[in-house]
């Protein structure tokens, strides 16, 4: 009878593997995620110095530029979902690439970057370059807010594209 059962649990558990294995086969078969577009960059805004652009390319441009680097790993589901859905909803939020062209919420900009909520935790463990020393963190801050406007100050900086511009 211990036979048995042991034959029954190896068989079930066996059947579990095959499933778990032929459904990670089949999720790679349906295309979301995998598409890697980087449309061409537009305009951007007018950065402060090149070292506040040089920090937001590497710490916030995968997801808010269109100059996304695409990891070998954005290639294979699920996580090519996750990547695919990060990117598409920063880009709307704030895309530099796109720079007076959509909506950009950039209204907040220092505050998430402050609070720690930007770039997300989840993001830092792959993309060790996103991390931040002390002195590069106020360095970009005070870069963002010259950039962007501080909403505590009450400013903000616009970038002219020259379409339409009558200044």
């Amino acid at each position: 009878m211990p036979e048995r059962r042991a034959s029954f649990v190896k068989t079930v558990l066996l059947s579990v593997v095959g499933l778990i294995i032929l459904s990670g086969v089949l999720i790679q078969l349906i295309p979301y995620g995998r598409a890697h577009q980087n449309p061409p960059v537009i305009a951007e805004p007018r950065w402060d110095s090149p070292k506040t652009r040089e920090l937001f390319m590497r710490s916030c441009g995968d997801c808010h530029s269109n100059e996304t680097v695409w990891p070998w790993y954005s290639n294979i589901a699920p996580v090519s979902w996750l990547i695919q859905r990060d990117v598409d909803e920063g880009r709307a939020k704030l895309n530099v690439s796109e720079w007076g062209r959509a909506k950009n919420e950039s209204d907040e900009v220092v505050k998430v970057v402050q609070n720690g909520s930007m770039p997300p935790p989840i993001y830092l463990p792959l993309h060790p370059s996103a991390r931040l020393s002390d002195a590069e963190r106020q360095t970009f801050l005070q870069g963002l807010a010259a950039t962007f406007g501080n909403e505590t100050q009450g400013e903000r900086r616009t970038e002219h594209t020259g379409e339409g511009d009558n200044d």
